[in-house]
C-alpha cells in the first residue's frame, strides 16, 4: 500500500471559469444548428414554390373597370431648324371609370399539396359579384366630354394577378346580356393580367355588370377596392387566416371549422376619383403580408404599363387574406434554438452546484458531452418536426434527451438521486420552453422571472462557499 499523494483541487472560482469556457465552446454547434434551421426553411420555401408553380401564386383580384378611349388635343413642343415650335395635336387616351358600387362574394376552398416532406397551402376561390357603373353628371370637370368618348371601343376589364389560375374561364354580363370574354388586359392593379370584353354601351343611364370566375392560387388572396362602395364577403373552411392590407374586416368570425369575413370600403376612405385618365397601380404589400410580394409577375407589370394608351398612376389599396399554417414549425424551432443557452446554463449550473456544494467531481469533458446532448435536442426536434409535426417531435426529442442525460448524470454525479434531480430539472426546462413557444407575448416576463428565481437559488446554495479557496489538499489513494 503506497502512501496517499496530495493533489491540488481547483478553487470554486476556477471551476466556474472552466464551466464558462465550456459554455462558450458550445456556441459554435448552437450557431450551426441555427444555420441548419435557416437552410431547411429555404429548402421548404423552394419546394413550396415548385408546388405553386403548377397551380398558381398569390392572387390579387381587381375590377371590374370600364375603360373607354377618347380623343383630345394637347400641345407639343418641337425643335425645327434650331427653333422651338409649339403645335397642337390630337391624341388618344383612355378614361378609366370605376364602379359606383361593387359587391363581391368569395368562397375559398383550401387544400394542401405535398412534395416529399414539404407541403404548401393551395386554394380554389369561387368569386362572383355585381357592380354598377354610371358616368358622373359633372364629367366635363374631369377634363373629358361625352362627345369625345369612343363608345364603340369600350372595354370591361377584370383582373387576376396570376392568370394561370383562371383554368375554368370567367363570365361577364352587361345588363343581363353575356359578353364574349377575351384574355389579358386586366387592370394595372393586378399587373395587367385577367380578362376583358368589348362592351356596347353609350354611357346613358346605369350599367349593371354581373361577373364570376373560379381562381386557383396559393397562400394569399387579395381584393382591390375601387369606386364608390366596395363590399366583400369571404368564407372558407381554413381555420387559421391572417387579415391585413389597407383595411381590416368588420368582426371576422374564426373557428376550427373555418372563417367568415365581411369588408365594407367607402369612396371617401379610398380617396380616388370616380373617373380618371390613368389607372391605379399595384397595391403596396404590407410588412406582414404572406407572399404578397410575389403576387405580381414583372412581365405582367410591363404589360399593364407598356401600352401606348395605358397610363398607370399611384398604388392601389388592397384587402388581404392569407391562409397561414396553424403551426409554423420552422419559426418555432428557430425560437427554441434561441433558448438553447437557457438549457445549457441551467443544466451546467446544477452540475456545478453538485460539484462545489455536494462534492461530486465533474470533469470538463463531462460538461462538454452533456452540452453536446443538449444541442443535439434541437437537431432531433427539427428532423422529426418536418415529418410528424412540431408537438409530437418535441415530445420524442425531449423524451429521448431527458432519458439519455439522466442516465449519464447517474454516472457523472455518482448517485441516482442526483440523476433524478437532473432529470426533473430537464423535464421542467422542456415544459417551460414549450409554454414559452406557445405564449409568445408572455415569454419575456416568464423568462425574466425564471432567471431571477435561478439567481436567487444559486445565491442561497452557494452562500457558504469560499470562492477564493486555493490549494485545498485532497488525499488520493494510488494503487
Amino acid at each position: 500500500m503506497t502512501e496517499p499523494t496530495a493533489r491540488r483541487e481547483r478553487s470554486p472560482g476556477m471551476k466556474l471559469l472552466f464551466v464558462g469556457l465550456v459554455s462558450l465552446v458550445l456556441i459554435a454547434p448552437l450557431m450551426l444548428v441555427y444555420a441548419l434551421v435557416y437552410d431547411r426553411q429555404e429548402q421548404s420555401a423552394t419546394a413550396q414554390a415548385a408546388i405553386n408553380a403548377g397551380w398558381g401564386g398569390p392572387q390579387v383580384i381587381s375590377g371590374p373597370v370600364l375603360v373607354v378611349p377618347f380623343r383630345t388635343t394637347q400641345t407639343q413642343d418641337e425643335t425645327v431648324d434650331g427653333k422651338q415650335v409649339s403645335r397642337v395635336v390630337e391624341v388618344e387616351k383612355n378614361l378609366y371609370i370605376s364602379p359606383v358600387s361593387n359587391r363581391a362574394t368569395t368562397r375559398i376552398d383550401p387544400q394542401e399539396r405535398r412534395k416529399s416532406i414539404y407541403r404548401s397551402v393551395l386554394f380554389v376561390a369561387q368569386t362572383k359579384g355585381k357592380a354598377r357603373f354610371a358616368l358622373p353628371g359633372d364629367l366635363a370637370r374631369f377634363g373629358v366630354t361625352r362627345e369625345r368618348l369612343l363608345w364603340d371601343r369600350a372595354e370591361l376589364r377584370m383582373g387576376a394577378s396570376d392568370a394561370r389560375g383562371l383554368t375554368t374561364g370567367g363570365r361577364l354580363l352587361a345588363n343581363g346580356r353575356p359578353l364574349e370574354v377575351q384574355p389579358g388586359k386586366g387592370p394595372a392593379s393586378s399587373g395587367g393580367q385577367g380578362f376583358f370584353a368589348f362592351l356596347a354601351w353609350d354611357g346613358l343611364g346605369a350599367l349593371d355588370v354581373d361577373y364570376g370566375f373560379e381562381l386557383r392560387g396559393s397562400r394569399t388572396i387579395s381584393l382591390v377596392p375601387r369606386g364608390g362602395s366596395t363590399v366583400w364577403d369571404v368564407r372558407s373552411a381554413w381555420p387559421s387566416p391572417s387579415f391585413d392590407g389597407s383595411f381590416l374586416p368588420e368582426k371576422p368570425q374564426v373557428s376550427d371549422k373555418g372563417f367568415t369575413a365581411h369588408y365594407e370600403v367607402d369612396k371617401l376612405a379610398l380617396g380616388q376619383p370616380p373617373v380618371a385618365t390613368q389607372d391605379f397601380g399595384l397595391p403596396q404589400p404590407p410588412g406582414n403580408s404572406y407572399g404578397m410580394a410575389e403576387a405580381i409577375a414583372p412581365s405582367a407589370v410591363d404589360m399593364a404599363a407598356g401600352g401606348a394608351n395605358e397610363v398607370v398612376g399611384g398604388p392601389s389599396h388592397s384587402l388581404n387574406i392569407s391562409l397561414i399554417e396553424p403551426v409554423n414549425l420552422y419559426s418555432k424551432v428557430d425560437r427554441s434554438v434561441k433558448y438553447g443557452f437557457l438549457f445549457i446554463g441551467f443544466t451546467f449550473l446544477a452540475f456545478f452546484l453538485f460539484d462545489v456544494v455536494g462534492g461530486a467531481r465533474v470533469a470538463a469533458v463531462e460538461y462538454l458531452l452533456t452540452g453536446a446532448g443538449l444541442v443535439l435536442f434541437f437537431v432531433l426536434l427539427l428532423a422529426f418536426a418536418e415529418v410528424i409535426g412540431f408537438t409530437p417531435a418535441y415530445v420524442v426529442a425531449g423524451g429521448a434527451m431527458i432519458g439519455l442525460l439522466t442516465c449519464y448524470s447517474a454516472a457523472v454525479l455518482r448517485t441516482w438521486k442526483r440523476a433524478r434531480f437532473i432529470g426533473a430539472l430537464l423535464v421542467g426546462l422542456y415544459a417551460l420552453l414549450f409554454v414559452l413557444l406557445n405564449l409568445e407575448a408572455w415569454s419575456l416576463m416568464i423568462g425574466a422571472v425564471l432567471l431571477f428565481v435561478a439567481l436567487a437559488g444559486v445565491m442561497y446554495a452557494t452562500r457558504g462557499v469560499d470562492w477564493g479557496t486555493v490549494g485545498k489538499q485532497v488525499a488520493l489513494q494510488s494503487e
